[in-house]
């Protein structure tokens, strides 16, 4: 039941925020920190988190720093985690893969938005993907990316895809590793049952990039995984071996 009038809110909330969004385009209203810009995908995961009845907790918001261009590497083992995420960033664009740009609409909305394309069909494409949003970064737009990739079953991190790393290292900023917990209660993979509760995310103080180099990258993963398992252990009991980085 609940899962259902997330989806009828989210039927509501998407085209009225997307009306919005055009509104300011057609105002040319800029894309800096503090915009509507900012604004939409907040106010969209809030009223989904809120129709939910799942509170979300952050820890560690003094490494958010909106005006701060930098890298949020998060885990991720459910879709409330890009809600949680995306509630409590004061900004942070996300990086999604392009199939989903070539949506109608849907594509030109999160575009307007300052959504990061990225190419994962072939290296050369994804390359110049990354130096395009290498680019963006620098201009001082905070990104948001799950390391993993792909949603997993349990908290134990899996592993790290290198793509987050390389555009820290290709952007020179700084990565603030982000650990979310309570996002399998609310809503596990695999599974259509939402369940109130709490969210919690802790964001850890920023790891420079600077003096790391592509062949470096490595390094920098196990740094990253390293702080992030810490906490998932200290903090929440969540035991397990690391395997090694892909």
């Amino acid at each position: 039941m609940r899962l259902i009038l997330v989806a009828m809110a989210a039927l509501i909330a998407t085209p009225a925020l997307t009306l919005l969004l055009v509104i300011a385009k057609l105002l040319r209203i800029p894309d800096r920190a503090g915009s509507v810009y900012d604004d939409i995908p907040r106010w969209w995961a809030k009223i989904l988190l809120w129709v939910a009845a799942v509170d979300v907790r952050a820890s560690g918001t003094e490494f958010t720093t909106a005006e701060s261009p930098r890298i949020f590497v998060g885990n991720h083992v459910s879709w409330f985690d890009v809600l949680a995420a995306a509630a409590v960033l004061p900004r942070g664009k996300y990086v999604a893969k392009a199939e989903l740009f070539r949506v109608p609409v849907f594509g030109q909305a999160i575009r307007w938005i300052g959504m990061i394309e990225i190419e994962r069909e072939n290296r050369k494409a994804a390359f110049e993907s990354i130096e395009r949003a290498a680019a963006k970064i620098r201009a001082g737009n905070p990104v948001v990316m799950f390391a993993e990739g792909t949603r997993g079953e349990e908290y134990a991190l899996r592993p790290f895809k290198k793509g987050p790393f390389v555009l820290a290292i290709t952007a020179g900023v700084p990565i603030v590793p982000m650990v979310i917990y309570g996002t399998i209660e609310r809503m596990r993979r695999g599974r259509w049952t939402i369940r109130p509760g709490t969210i919690e995310v802790t964001f850890l103080e920023p790891i420079p990039t600077t003096g790391y180099t592509y062949d470096d990258r490595g390094e920098l993963v196990e740094l990253v995984r390293s702080r992030m398992a810490a906490v998932l252990r200290e903090r929440y009991g969540v035991e397990g071996e690391l395997a090694a980085s892909s």
